[in-house]
């Protein structure tokens, strides 16, 4: 494992650098904005994707397996999985019941 020598770093250097909400904000604009919200909507919607085909890779299934569970179709699963397309809440639910998941609504606690 390679060790980062702590004298070798530029904290100046580093300080210049853009923080991730500063990023996000030159890229796709300000929260609130149609854009940002455009992006984060797609952000979750990847997120979910990657989420569920963990799940399914985990529970070694294949697309048309966990579909077949669910009434649906291998597309559907795979548009779910890239974040083209996201499930309606119910299925959703039928999604994580056919592999075996629980999902669980709490407060966000600040």
């Amino acid at each position: 494992m390679n060790m980062i020598d702590r004298k070798k770093i530029n904290l100046d250097k580093l300080r210049n650098y853009p923080t991730i909400n500063e990023a996000l904000d030159k890229e796709y604009g300000v929260v609130g904005t149609t854009t940002r919200d455009k992006f984060t909507e797609q952000a979750q919607a990847f997120f979910t994707g990657q989420l569920i085909e963990d799940a399914r890779k985990n529970a070694h299934l294949t697309q048309e397996e966990l579909a077949k569970r669910v009434g649906s179709n291998k597309s559907y699963i795979s548009r779910i999985e890239t974040g083209k397309t996201e499930p309606k809440v119910s299925t959703f639910y039928r999604i994580a019941a056919a592999l075996g998941l629980s999902v669980d609504l709490n407060p966000i606690h600040s």
